[in-house]
């Protein structure tokens, strides 16, 4: 028989069973809920390109031309 495969909880880093697991790439439903919670508090950010800064007689339409 194979060992089971694991491979770490995103959230804790403990190592967690991919089958036969509801919660799934987490450990547990804990390590779920918090993950969620902290997409909902937007902990988590994806960076993006800074826009250049306006000036005092600059508007964004003026950007976009």
């Amino acid at each position: 028989m194979s060992k089971p495969v694991t491979f770490p909880c995103p959230h804790c880093k403990k190592p967690s069973l991919w089958h036969d697991n509801p919660s799934r790439p987490f450990c547990s439903e804990r390590c779920k809920l918090i993950d969620l919670g902290a997409w909902a508090n937007e902990d988590y950010k994806i960076a993006s390109p800074t826009a250049p800064e306006l000036t005092e007689h600059q508007s964004e339409d003026d950007l976009n031309d």
